[in-house]
């Protein structure tokens, strides 16, 4: 699936989707040795909010569409655009436990630049079993990943590498958390457990939550962490969304 589009090659904008005007967008930084091409505007950066694009076909008809995002820095300028390829009969049958691809591309939706792969598992408690989401910058390359892990009523993951070694670990709310008019922090820690970001669910206002599965996060983390590692972090953000909050009956319960 992710080999569809050409890391090179130019892609289409998907139906539905406005670019961001220039007057809005990051502005590009010059290319950093070292760093995957079109990764460099994380480097400026210790946020990102990823704001997922309203679709009216999906609120009007209640099919699930393709997802699309905007991802914006801590200014409001548009880092990036994204948006999901997956198959229509899964979106049908599978809804939100669909296994999807995200590319995150240019805000003109020229060129890629990073891809989050998942598939999604059974059953988090079993080893091997749970969801996971790879994260490939360029597209082919692995750099790392987001594996589910079992963990008693609350969302668990693992975030690793390209070799496979941990470097963050995530614990979501409590289910009893889940609940309420308020925002969903799920904090990023070491493997040691110090703090050291967080992926929030930004609570959106009744009526967005009410309607639509148009969700807002908001994904902190150092500003000297490595470009990689903020890539992998957004994907985890992706994973989460999908895990816990398109789920049917999420709405009820916010």
């Amino acid at each position: 699936m992710e080999g569809s589009i050409g890391w090179n090659q130019a892609i289409t904008v998907q139906p539905g989707a406005f670019p961001a005007q220039a007057d809005i967008c990051m502005p590009v930084p010059v290319p950093i040795e070292g760093v995957p091409p079109g990764l460099e505007c994380l480097s400026m950066v210790d946020r990102i909010k990823i704001k997922q694009l309203v679709e009216i076909v999906e609120v009007i008809s209640g099919f699930e569409t393709k997802n699309k995002y905007a991802l914006k820095n801590a200014s409001g300028q548009q880092v990036y655009y994204a948006f999901e390829e997956s198959d229509c009969c899964e979106r049908v049958c599978c809804g939100p436990n669909r296994g999807f691809t995200i590319h995150i591309v240019d805000n003109y939706g020229r060129v890629r630049f990073f891809a989050c792969i998942a598939c999604f598992g059974l059953c988090g408690d079993v080893p091997g079993c749970g969801s996971v989401c790879k994260i490939e910058s360029p597209p082919g390359r692995l750099i790392g990943k987001v594996e589910q892990r079992g963990a008693f009523c609350a969302s668990s993951f693992v975030i690793k590498d390209q070799n496979d070694r941990v470097i963050f670990q995530i614990y979501g709310p409590l289910c009893c958390f889940m609940c309420g008019c308020h925002d969903k922090e799920f904090p990023v820690d070491t493997p040691s457990g110090d703090p050291f970001g967080s992926i929030t669910k930004e609570w959106s206002g009744c009526g967005k939550e009410a309607f639509t599965d148009a969700d807002l996060f908001s994904v902190s983390f150092p500003m000297s962490l490595d470009v990689r590692s903020k890539a992998i972090l957004i994907g985890a953000a992706f994973l989460i969304d999908f895990m816990e909050f398109e789920q049917p009956g999420h709405i009820v319960n916010d």
